[in-house]
């Protein structure tokens, strides 16, 4: 690999990390907004902007509307309309680190599902080692609310449906489906924030400034910057890079929110990245080998 290669590709791993910290951080702002708005509306508010934002990026006005499969489109907004929802319910009631760790569960079992390599069963082991380890037993002065996992591990599930949709034919480009997928969650979960009596403060200033902060990192920046890393990126360096996600969560939570982890927990989280990583590494070399 050249110098110019390296830097790069070194480039493109900031840009990435940049992107997860972008996410998270996100996570941390909308559980600071739990306290004068509803987890839905925050949801809802989210999507909604950043679907606005996104038209604009990946110029929405191009579109060929006659060819779109609105049932790909439809089950992917479904599917990231949950997925949002779920884990911001979740978050009302769970360490940021925590519930990105349960929630990512989810495209973990996924790929897992789809790997045929011996090794498979050791990352089965060590995801659900984490996930044994996330539960406070003899701990119930750190216990950890149970809807609040139920919560988060139906997200996951979310997560799960929206990667499979997401594959799924749609009869458009990839950033075009991400855009329509957006605006049928927010419609979906828009009549939930109107229902809320509060939909009017979210336009006031300051409140409004900050949602649209929001959507930025939660939708618009990520996406853009993820788009910028895979073009220097191979498919095993993003996917192992986007397995730290649950410790970028946990150190954002501790960060902007105080949130504090017990030694179990980050041992959790460390057996739960390792399985994704590992999971990561023997789905690439299967890959290789096919080809």
């Amino acid at each position: 690999m050249s110098l110019s290669d390296s830097k790069s590709h070194l480039h493109a791993l900031l840009v990435l990390l940049i992107a997860m910290i972008s996410v998270q951080s996100s996570g941390s702002l909308a559980k600071m907004l739990f306290a004068q708005y509803p987890a839905l509306t925050v949801s809802a508010m989210r999507l909604c902007f950043g679907a606005l934002i996104l038209s604009v990026i990946f110029k929405a006005w191009t579109i060929n509307w006659g060819q779109i499969r609105w049932r790909a489109i439809i089950s992917y907004g479904i599917a990231l309309a949950g997925m949002n929802a779920l884990f911001y319910l979740s978050l009302q009631r769970l360490p940021l680190g925590i519930a990105v760790a349960f929630e990512f569960i989810g495209p973990l079992s996924v790929a897992l599902f789809y790997a045929r390599q011996r090794y498979d069963l050791l990352w089965v082991g060590c995801a659900i080692l984490g996930l044994i380890l996330l539960f406070p037993f003899g701990q119930a002065q750190h216990g950890l609310d149970s809807l609040g996992i139920v919560l988060a591990l139906a997200a996951g599930a979310c997560w799960a449906l929206y990667i499979i949709a997401g594959q799924k034919p749609s009869g458009v480009s990839g950033n075009h489906t991400v855009f329509l997928g957006m605006t049928v969650g927010a419609l979906i979960l828009l009549p939930f924030a109107l229902l809320s009596g509060n939909i009017g403060q979210v336009f006031e200033f300051p409140n409004l400034f900050l949602f649209i902060i929001l959507a930025i990192l939660a939708s618009a920046l990520p996406f853009s910057l993820e788009m910028l890393a895979l073009k220097r990126l191979t498919p095993l360096s993003f996917g192992t890079l986007m397995s730290l996600e649950p410790a970028v969560a946990a150190f954002s939570g501790f960060i902007f929110l105080g949130e504090i982890l017990l030694w179990n927990q980050w041992l959790a989280l460390a057996t739960i990245i390792t399985a994704s990583v590992g999971c990561t590494l023997t789905t690439q070399r299967a890959r290789k080998m096919q080809d």
